[in-house]
């Protein structure tokens, strides 16, 4: 081998580990949208690499069962001293010999064949478990992107509120010293604003738990995002009846899939188990240096062997009851599975309905507070009244509220689409406004 690709190789291998973490040292985006958030849920995490390994476990697995008949050529020698009988006609005692054997299995009426499609099986299993991983992952950035974004609309209204109960307070407290107002009313503004302030304090605290969780999520535990693009979602119908939308999880969802996968594997591998006493044709070619000279020695061999097995005690029958049991299992958890994801289904398609709902009363309720907002400026502007703060107040709470339903209604059409095998990439969005940094 050339010396170059020699140290070609050794760098590759030794570097390629720092490669694969390269994308874990760079900082996140900032400000970072949802796009960049799913891109980045099929990164390294924990999750991601328990899957990766079970499928390449399984794959080295399918290797091996595919390889178990390949061609073996092998060599034997022994050093050997013998005491030759007396009507031998070489009566040297030195009995030393050697062999080169090439050998192969040729069929072993369905052993092989059957592991191989259990093999098989097993390895779609995990691709399919892989597929529902990825999902998972997107799913939980999702929620985790939502939720800081849900933070921060919190801890802006909070403060708000705890803008216009200090300023109320404040004017309370000046009044109290002109004898303006009661004690008892200055208290009152007093434990108001205390306990505004406390709530601004806690939505605060979520503000920065919400982004370690986020961070977490996209395996950056160290890195937490400061600003957040929210996106401007897709509006998405209501999907088709609850029947056919649960038809189409049943056929299609990769749980279910990895499952009947599973399923299939054990059956394969019964039928292995019930070939364990099947006899086995293999051929032999074996080339011999001999250092006695009998008659029964040949220097070159070849031979088609069939070996049948005679008794085999229980083995064969142990391992048969062994994978009908597991068999058993696979087919009761894919029932149960079954019925999780039909009532999974009419879950999230009511609740798709009730959001829809909301919604719509979202819209009236911002309408309202609009023309409240309008209608408590005028006051204000005229002296009439100081519920301006109230109104501007009720008016980020209506945002977030807004919020809060859009959010939840694009989560459950994409729990929708992880349920039914759509691999969640890039949705369709556009950016509209930045989250507030922590």
């Amino acid at each position: 081998m050339p010396i170059t690709l020699i140290f070609t190789l050794a760098g590759w291998i030794c570097f390629a580990p720092v490669r694969a973490t390269d994308s874990l040292s760079e900082p996140l985006p900032s400000p970072l949208t949802l796009q960049q958030a799913l891109k980045l849920a099929d990164g390294v995490h924990p999750d991601r690499e328990l899957a990766d390994a079970a499928l390449q476990r399984a794959r080295a697995e399918q290797s091996g069962v595919d390889a178990s008949d390949d061609l073996q050529f092998g060599f034997e020698a022994a050093l050997k001293v013998v005491n030759p009988s007396y009507n031998a006609v070489d009566q040297s005692s030195n009995d030393s010999w050697a062999k080169l054997k090439l050998s192969k299995r040729l069929y072993d009426f369905g052993r092989t064949d059957n592991a191989l499609a259990a093999a098989d099986a097993a390895r779609r299993s995990e691709e399919w478990n892989l597929l529902d991983v990825r999902q998972q992952r997107r799913l939980e950035v999702m929620a985790r992107f939502f939720d800081v974004l849900l933070a921060d609309l919190e801890y802006a209204r909070e403060n708000e509120a705890m803008s216009i109960a200090f300023v109320r307070l404040d004017k309370a407290r000046s009044r109290s010293e002109l004898g303006g107002i009661s004690d008892l009313e200055l208290l009152r503004l007093e434990n108001l604003f205390q306990k505004v302030r406390r709530r601004t304090i806690s939505s605060q605290n979520k503000q920065r738990i919400t982004r370690s969780r986020l961070a977490i999520s996209l395996n950056r535990p160290d890195d937490l995002p400061a600003d957040l693009v929210s996106p401007d979602l897709p509006d998405r119908s209501v999907p088709e009846s609850v029947e056919a939308l649960t038809q189409r999880i049943i056929d299609s969802n990769p749980r279910l899939k990895s499952l009947r996968a599973q399923m299939d594997a054990v059956e394969q591998q019964m039928r292995a188990a019930r070939a364990g006493d099947n006899p086995i044709i293999r051929g032999e070619v074996v080339a011999a240096a001999y250092n006695r000279e009998l008659g029964g020695r040949n220097p070159l061999s070849a031979a088609l062997v069939l070996e049948v097995p005679l008794f085999t005690g229980n083995r064969v029958g142990a391992e048969v009851a062994l994978e009908r049991a597991r068999l058993r299992e696979r087919r009761a958890a894919l029932a149960v599975m079954e019925l999780d994801l039909r009532q999974s289904a009419l879950e999230l398609w009511l609740e798709l309905d009730r959001l829809r709902v909301r919604r719509e009363e979202l819209v009236v309720t911002g309408d309202y507070r609009d023309l409240s907002l309008d209608r408590s400026r005028t006051l204000y502007d005229l002296e009439v009244s100081t519920d301006l703060g109230d109104a501007m107040v009720r008016i980020s709470d209506w945002r977030l509220q807004q919020a809060e339903t859009d959010f939840e209604i694009a989560l459950a059409h994409a729990r929708l689409d992880a349920l039914a095998g759509v691999l969640l990439d890039e949705f369709d969005i556009t950016v509209e406004s930045k989250g507030e940094g922590k």
